[in-house]
């Protein structure tokens, strides 16, 4: 049956270009479709830039760059016309010309970007002046600026904490990591809770500092999880602190990491049937209390899948104790056991909720039979990063099938980028919306990452192109050149949502953490995996650092062996030879002074 379109709207169109006519582009769009623009005189064009660029415009120069393979976005009015839709081109962002390569696959895109986003929070926290995190807050306005919100949250600090630390580490720029060190001291000192007879430490949610005596908050105080300790609070608490510690070794950060393990291993976990509960009590520690209400005896994606990519591979990374491999492993088993669906009718989306006995829930609160998209791109993300540190069949076999089934279920075909909830159940032919067709900041993180590192893992075209054409959607609409730093949400057609929260750049959901995530480990993939180009990482270990066995660890994620080797290592400036190549390990002076490292790390056959 025809659809008779009276109206017109305007719209976004992505694609690689198949076939000029005069002023008609012909594009394939991301799903395999093909859609016709037509450019006006007054159409004009940009090339995509990275944060920080200035705008380049590119308007006299589209009849040379809209060629066969130019990869573009289009955007402007559609309406009907003869038949079909008319597709009118205002505005072209030209992503990569015909034979091109890619901007974003390039050596220091990402990196550039990282250093764009920490100078940033760097400036909205604590302007060019001291950093003093008795002055942070948590809720930053679109431009940067505190509003009149004065909480301070444990986990948006930590976030902020892990982005400051990873944009050293690329970077070696000395002031993110005295931010990084700042506030990973500021959490120690004021946000954390000793337990000397559980010998365990907890976190609390966080404080409220407008007051002339900061008033803390033990127990979580967001909607979802207001009055308990939520899992995934305590286990963001650690992501700062973790990455931190991989840059300076600093003893009291191992300890309380490892006093937070405790507390998951004492409190959280179900020891009968494996995996973590979603919350416990305040006052009992107990996850069956009463108090919980709905959060009473469950389990869900975050209490069990979150903790590998917050804060466990990298302190599995950086310590090399065989302890959080095996808690890595048991993560895993639970996550390729449990959450896939394989019922006679079985979604092609994960489970994410679950009671004690890993029944999954299909009706708690906003979740109920609705999938996350981001968190299945995630989980397919993390497995093949798993794979890559302890290696089995059905790791491997659950990411590539969630590689294989997000982009026709998950993803748009016209505009390119990915979506945020749909239901997981394919009523009317298709996985309706939630609530809305909008895309946020996070969940293309997910994809970006899930297809750089299958493709670095597998070798798979596909996968990369997912990769580049999620990587092109992101660059294209979410990175704020106006304000800074990178957008919440946008529209299905890449137009920026800032309505309510979403206008924020510093809320409970925003702290810098993803973007930085996406940055730092984009180019680790892209440098050592996919384009097979060297590395250079920072480290600063302190005068005290303690790394088990003496050795510090410089690989930057799990990378599948054999594929990386250190390839130089400089001290203070000076070629230092004491390190393993193949290991990626160094042995640092035994001086007990402050050094700065750089450590090179080359892709075994190619060169230096």
């Amino acid at each position: 049956m025809a659809i008779d379109l009276d109206f017109t709207f305007s719209d976004t169109v992505a694609g690689r270009v198949l076939a000029r006519r005069g002023r008609q582009v012909e594009l394939r769009t991301p799903g395999g479709g093909t859609v016709v623009v037509h450019l006006t005189d007054v159409t004009y064009g940009q090339r995509l830039r990275n944060l920080g660029e200035p705008y380049q415009d590119v308007t006299g120069r589209l009849d040379d760059l809209l060629a066969p393979g130019a990869l573009v976005f289009s955007h402007g009015p559609v309406y009907p016309h003869e038949g079909g839709l008319h597709h009118q081109a205002t505005a072209v962002v030209v992503v990569s010309g015909p034979g091109s390569p890619l901007p974003y696959a390039s050596s220091g895109w990402w990196t550039a970007q990282l250093r764009g986003l920490a100078r940033f929070y760097r400036r909205s926290q604590f302007g060019d002046g001291p950093i003093d995190f008795t002055g942070y807050r948590t809720e930053l306005g679109g431009g940067g600026g505190k509003t009149t919100v004065h909480i301070q949250e444990t986990d948006t600090i930590s976030r902020m904490v892990y982005g400051m630390a990873s944009a050293f580490t690329l970077t070696g720029e000395e002031d993110f990591l005295d931010v990084a060190e700042a506030g990973s001291d500021y959490l120690h000192d004021h946000l954390r809770s000793v337990d000397p007879v559980e010998d365990i430490v907890s976190w609390y949610h966080g404080l409220d500092a407008g007051g002339p005596r900061p008033r803390g908050f033990y127990a979580s105080e967001f909607g979802d999880d207001r009055g308990a300790i939520p899992a995934y609070e305590q286990i963001y608490a650690l992501a700062g602190l973790v990455q931190t510690y991989r840059m300076t070794g600093a003893p009291a950060l191992l300890a309380d990491a490892e006093g937070t393990v405790r507390l998951f291993e004492r409190f959280f976990a179900d020891r009968r049937l494996g995996g973590y509960y979603s919350h416990i009590d305040p006052v009992t520690l107990d996850p069956h209390h009463a108090s919980l209400g709905p959060n009473r005896s469950r389990k869900n994606w975050n209490s069990v899948g979150d903790h590998a990519p917050a804060y466990l591979f990298n302190l599995y990374g950086a310590t090399g104790d065989e302890r959080y491999l095996h808690m890595l492993e048991h993560t895993f088993d639970m996550i390729v056991t449990h959450m896939p669906d394989r019922s006679a009718d079985g979604s092609p989306f994960v489970d994410e909720r679950f009671h004690a006995d890993w029944t999954p829930d299909r009706s708690w609160g906003w979740q109920q039979d609705r999938a996350v998209v981001g968190h299945n791109l995630k989980i397919a993300w993390n497995l093949m990063r798993m794979n890559a540190a302890m290696p089995k069949p059905a790791y491997r076999e659950l990411a590539e099938r969630i590689g294989r089934t997000m982009p026709d279920v998950g993803r748009d075909p016209r505009r390119g980028g990915w979506y945020d909830m749909v239901e997981r159940r394919a009523d009317l032919g298709r996985h309706a919306f939630v609530w809305h067709d909008h895309k946020t900041w996070w969940q293309q993180e997910q994809a970006v990452l899930a297809y750089l590192v299958l493709a670095g893992n597998t070798g798979d075209d596909g996968f990369l192109r997912h990769a580049e054409e999620a990587s092109a959607f992101y660059n294209a609409f979410f990175l704020d050149h106006d304000e800074g730093a990178v957008h919440f949400s946008v529209l299905a057609d890449g137009v920026p949502y800032h309505v309510g929260d979403e206008r924020l750049k510093g809320s409970h959901a925003m702290s810098m953490y993803h973007a930085a995530e996406l940055a730092y480990l984009a180019e680790v993939y892209g440098r050592l995996l996919v384009h097979r180009e060297p590395l250079d990482l920072w480290f600063r270990p302190r005068a005290d650092a303690y790394y088990p066995q003496g050795l510090l660890r410089v690989a930057p994620d799990m990378l599948p062996p054999g594929r990386v080797v250190l390839d130089s290592v400089l001290v203070d400036g000076a070629p230092h030879t004491d390190f393993d190549s193949a290991s990626l390990t160094v042995r640092l002076p035994v001086d007990r002074a402050r050094h700065l490292v750089r450590a090179r790390l080359r892709p075994v056959g190619s060169t230096s």
